[in-house]
């Protein structure tokens, strides 16, 4: 089957147009880096030609008040006060931002689990370590991962030495929505801060940041909110703000003005940069939205169905169990593969040779990633609402033919 000749412009769902995507790809990889609609990217060229018109107008003069206006909106989105929010591009920024801010002493753990994103993965280690800090590695059992699996792995690795535990909301590689509130509950029982790195939980699951009771939270808005790339944002429990200090020093560490915290004056101006995408937030927000009857709860709700019916076809068509509890899953799911062959090396993203194929000969792009390491690998599939359940079918009836082509 050549790329193009499936029909997927014939089979997709109404809402495709709503984005600018090839229509002769079937797209089941919204995870890795999202995908705008083509209103909010009109927006942001809007902003930037206004940026453009008039430059010390709009840096010096407006675009204070405008961040205000859209973290506000963010900040209701959710579930936080907005003056504990940060915008900031992506959330790996944000990880090491806080790693950097901790006073680390030797001897000091941070608990990680083996499903951490490996971008993040490499701050603890290098920022923590640096400074004589320890890293703990919970392994979270994938296949066969139950709510109280994931309690158990985090917990049983806790100790007085203990500091910091930097936990996914929903895991990269292998999407699992993580019980975060019962973990944060549970460590901060013991004394342990929380910095909850929710890349992929904004749009994704319903939030209630402040009452999470977490240290700390990040969390991606160009990847399920749809905003434009480089949107992310950080937020810090007002008790843990007056020691967090940004990656980039600039006017804020000695600004005299007393109308803002000082984690506001220093977070919010890193230097002449376009902010656009963080003033699209609020337009993305409400776009998406209006897009279906029931607004966002409908979205997730509907995301989240496609997702686990998407991974029960494949899981039929390559003759596995599903790899997790359905609690587990929110609108991504990844499913075991059997073991790549030896030769070929992965892509330098990562990515299997086989993600590669089903590109270049079904026209399907998913995610198609080693974990925990090769030759181990897992098939990650999303669901936006430009999928439909044909995608799905499409990936089942392509994963078998190809990987017989690996025997």
């Amino acid at each position: 089957m050549s790329a193009g000749s499936h029909g997927a412009d014939e089979l997709a769902h109404p809402l495709t147009r709503y984005w600018g995507l090839d229509r002769a790809l079937t797209f089941l990889n919204h995870g890795s880096f999202g995908a705008c609609p083509s209103a909010v990217l009109e927006e942001q060229s809007r902003l930037r030609a206004r940026l453009e018109r008039d430059p010390v107008r709009f840096m010096a003069g407006e675009l204070e008040g405008l961040l205000d206006a859209a973290r506000a909106e963010l900040a209701a989105f959710v579930g936080a006060e907005a003056d504990d929010l940060a915008f900031l591009h992506n959330a790996t920024t944000a990880v090491s931002a806080v790693l950097r801010s901790i006073a680390w002493r030797a001897g000091e753990e941070v608990l990680i689990t083996d499903h951490t994103y490996n971008a993040c993965r490499n701050a603890v280690v290098e920022i923590a370590g640096a400074a004589g800090a320890n890293v703990v590695i919970a392994s979270v059992p994938f296949p066969g991962t139950t709510e109280e699996a994931v309690l158990d792995a985090v917990m049983s690795r806790v100790t007085a030495r203990t500091r910091l535990a930097l936990l996914d909301h929903i895991t990269s590689p292998t999407g699992l929505v993580m019980p975060i509130e019962r973990l944060v509950g549970e460590l901060a029982a013991r004394g342990v801060d929380v910095y909850v790195d929710g890349a992929h939980a904004p749009g994704h699951v319903p939030l209630a940041i402040e009452a999470l009771g977490a240290a700390y939270y990040t969390g991606n808005c160009h990847k399920w909110m749809c905003a434009p790339k480089g949107a992310g944002f950080l937020w810090a429990r007002r008790d843990r703000q007056a020691d967090l200090r940004p990656l980039v020093i600039s006017h804020g560490a000695n600004s005299p003005r007393t109308d803002r915290s000082r984690f506001r004056l220093e977070f919010d101006w890193l230097g002449t940069d376009d902010a656009t995408a963080f003033l699209c937030v609020p337009v993305a927000i409400r776009h998406l939205a209006s897009l279906v009857p029931g607004g966002w709860d409908a979205i997730r709700t509907r995301n989240r169905a496609m997702a686990l019916a998407g991974r029960a076809a494949v899981c039929a068509a390559l003759g596995v169990e599903p790899p997790c509890e359905e609690r587990l899953v929110g609108c991504m799911a990844s499913i075991p593969l059997p073991e790549a062959p030896a030769g070929r090396a992965p892509h330098p993203w990562g990515w299997d040779p086989l993600q590669e194929r089903l590109r270049a000969d079904d026209a399907l792009d998913v995610l198609v990633t080693s974990w925990p390491r090769r030759p181990k690998r897992l098939v990650r599939i999303s669901a936006q609402l430009y999928n439909v359940a044909e995608d799905y079918q499409r990936l089942a009836s392509a994963l078998p033919a190809q990987l017989a082509r690996e025997a």
